[in-house]
């Protein structure tokens, strides 16, 4: 009879414990909650870890809606992240619920074997990664120092061993007029709804100049109340995406212009306001990301090659922070949805479907079994420690 490897047995714990992880991305996707607002999710995605016997650090970071669950004592800390926030009208259209899912998978299989590889496992409960930058602010508040790697996956269209990201920011813009009657007295108002056109409308005109990899877009998200009076204040909410700092810097330079041209024609006053921290592009360590490929195509998924990889990040996320600072992946998995892709509302029906389930599991194991073969790789395992008590010393 073969000999079961530690491989093995963490595969067989997220198979063994596949309908309960399966139950939970289901019961999150039924509740979909928002940025720093996903209390039900939250402890959903506790509750398997604490009957484990997971130690819970409840507002990690001082985040109501973040967590921190370590098991084991090992040297070797390793964080598995979790996000479960949703997008506001159509819910689960990103599958937050199956990276929660998945994670927590990873974790249980993690603690089976957490005492025999030197390692500690910590499921980090990450909020608001659609809008707010969760994993920023527990950044910044220590809660990733100690760790020697971090780990997630992300549902897809496709499978991508080392998916890439742009760099983001978020602004609101102000436009503040002022009201009058629009047909008894319109030469006495001041329009911000004016202010807020030609803005877009000047954003529209520079994408023709836009440099490869630059992306703008926004909405208005308050245009006035009524057709008749003059808006006395607008609001506009504008992202902007960059291969890298600098280009992002460029692109936010000139877009500030545009939002400046609203005010000038029209005589309004302006602000603008970061609404959340700068997303960072994702680097994918090389040898982690090597590893989750050949545990991709062991499962019998079929990732992008890596031409693709490079040549086509996908959208943004604060998981870019941590790979800029600590070895970590974020691999896609992919869910079949009829062709649709995230943020569309098909996606939001698939990612509860049977494809999304298998890649809770999936999902799971890849990333469990990369641990894995981490914690028993002594000069990868020897490559991450070494890192991480340089930036503790730094």
């Amino acid at each position: 009879m073969p000999t079961t490897t530690v491989l093995d047995r963490v595969e067989d714990t997220v198979r063994r414990r596949g309908t309960d992880l399966v139950e939970l991305s289901h019961a999150i996707h039924a509740e979909p909650e928002l940025a720093f607002a996903e209390h039900r999710s939250c402890a959903k995605t506790q509750a398997l870890v604490a009957e484990r016997g997971f130690e819970i650090t409840a507002a990690a970071g001082g985040l109501g809606t973040a967590f921190r669950a370590d098991f084991g004592s090992g040297p070797l800390t390793v964080g598995v992240c979790a996000e479960y926030d949703a997008l506001p009208g159509i819910g689960h259209a990103c599958g937050h619920n199956i990276i929660a899912a998945a994670a927590v998978g990873t974790a249980l299989a993690l603690a089976d074997v957490a005492d025999e590889l030197g390692l500690t496992v910590a499921l980090i409960g990450t909020p608001a990664e659609e809008f707010g930058g969760g994993k920023v602010l527990l950044l910044g508040a220590g809660v990733f120092d100690d760790l020697a790697a971090a780990v997630m996956v992300h549902p897809g269209p496709v499978d991508i061993a080392a998916a890439r990201s742009l760099t983001l920011s978020a602004v609101r813009v102000d436009y503040c007029g002022r009201e009058a009657h629009a047909s008894a007295s319109p030469y006495l108002g001041v329009n911000a709804a004016d202010a807020a056109t030609v803005a877009q409308v000047a954003i529209g005109l520079l994408r023709q100049q836009l440099a490869p990899g630059q992306q703008v877009h926004g909405i208005v998200s308050d245009g006035g109340q009524a057709a008749n009076v003059i808006p006395g204040h607008t609001e506009l909410r504008y992202t902007m995406r960059a291969a890298e700092a600098s280009s992002l810097a460029d692109l936010e330079a000139k877009v500030r212009d545009c939002f400046l041209a609203g005010a000038i024609a029209t005589g309004c006053d302006y602000s603008v306001e970061y609404t959340e921290p700068t997303y960072d592009p994702l680097k994918p360590d090389p040898w982690l990301a090597d590893t989750v490929r050949a545990e991709m195509v062991r499962l019998g998924r079929i990732p992008v090659d890596t031409e693709f990889e490079a040549r086509y990040p996908l959208g943004s996320t604060d998981m870019g922070n941590i790979t800029q600072v600590l070895p970590g992946i974020h691999p896609m998995v992919a869910v079949d949805a009829g062709g649709a892709s995230l943020h569309q509302p098909e996606f939001t029906t698939a990612a509860a479907g049977p494809s999304a389930d298998s890649a809770v599991v999936d999902g799971a194991i890849m990333l469990a079994r990369t641990v894995v073969h981490l914690a028993e790789a002594p000069d990868e395992r020897d490559r991450v420690l070494v890192a991480r008590d340089q930036r503790a010393a730094s």
